[in-house]
């Protein structure tokens, strides 16, 4: 994976120039879109993000700020003369939703659609080196979060190392696979002497819209980056309660028990023209702690 760009940052409506939510990760091969509210289209040709390279798009629920753009979407694709299929994973009545506004507007998709129902949590597909799962969210419909993981790449082969002990090219993969090497004389060199480990595959969590709730921790544990909505500042944890919604240090809360490398949040109420004071407060709780802005493209 190579980055996070945010197409949408608030939350419930389009406001100060800020739109509903939708971001992009990315990789070498492909894009993921993640929610798709009012305008995402419209954010995709302003940051020049590749919409042919869209494979696959995730809902996490069915409130309209985290979809309404999706048919509009879906029949661009079709006008641009799109013909590699599309991948739509959600909940079970997105389907319904959407075929039934093709069908009604008579509209002909020149490409597969297929739709990918959850109704589970765990693991979901595996696309490239990348293990993609759900977990619920605690929000007022049924609402999922989703992981984003690099499988671990296999050991590297340790050039100088392979050389000295002359081990023979067609080798290679079985000491990529962890297996020992045994010379023409019957000794044996650990696979640990000729290799080296690979980076670990980095991970990244965008946790949709949901009230604190800890049981997100154990499907977001270390990862490299999460996005975590912080609708309200903190004075305004009772009303986010209520809503099932988060705030700035509940965010921060989060992250901090979860021991995550670093906190994206976003979903900001409209009640809030500046931004300043979320970033205040949740760094006061944990530090590493970043605006989920607009155009803006985050390392993973």
């Amino acid at each position: 994976m190579l980055g996070v760009t945010i197409l949408g940052n608030n939350s419930a409506v389009p406001a100060f120039d800020r739109h509903p939510t939708s971001q992009v990760i990315s990789t070498l091969r492909r894009n993921f879109l993640v929610d798709c509210g009012e305008g995402t289209q419209i954010q995709l040709i302003k940051y020049k993000i590749r919409r042919s390279k869209i494979s696959h798009i995730f809902i996490s629920h069915l409130h309209g700020d985290h979809y309404f753009g999706l048919v509009g979407l879906i029949n661009s694709f079709a006008l641009l003369g799109r013909i590699q299929e599309l991948h739509i994973i959600a909940p079970a009545p997105l389907q319904q939703i959407i075929e039934l506004q093709l069908k009604v507007a008579d509209t002909r998709l020149c490409y597969p659609l297929h739709f990918h129902l959850i109704n589970n949590t765990g693991h979901l597909m595996t696309i490239d080196d990348i293990e993609i799962s759900c977990f619920k969210t605690n929000h007022r419909i049924e609402c999922y979060g989703f992981s984003f993981k690099q499988i671990k790449k296999p050991r590297r082969i340790n050039p100088g190392k392979v050389h000295a002990y002359n081990v023979p090219i067609s080798f290679y993969a079985d000491l990529q696979s962890g297996n020992d090497y045994v010379d023409e004389n019957g000794t044996s060199i650990k696979n640990e002497e000729l290799t080296v480990e690979a980076p670990r595959g980095k991970t990244y969590a965008f946790c949709a819209d949901t009230k604190y709730d800890e049981s997100l921790l154990p499907h977001i544990r270390d990862a490299d980056m999460i996005y975590h909505e912080t609708t309200y500042l903190d004075n305004f944890a009772e009303r986010a309660t209520q809503r099932f919604h988060s705030t700035t240090k509940q965010a921060g809360r989060i992250a901090e028990k979860a021991a995550v490398k670093k906190l994206l949040i976003g979903h900001f109420s409209s009640k809030y023209d500046v931004l300043d004071d979320f970033l205040t407060e949740t760094r006061e709780v944990f530090p590493a702690t970043e605006l989920a802005l607009e155009g803006v493209c985050y390392l993973i």
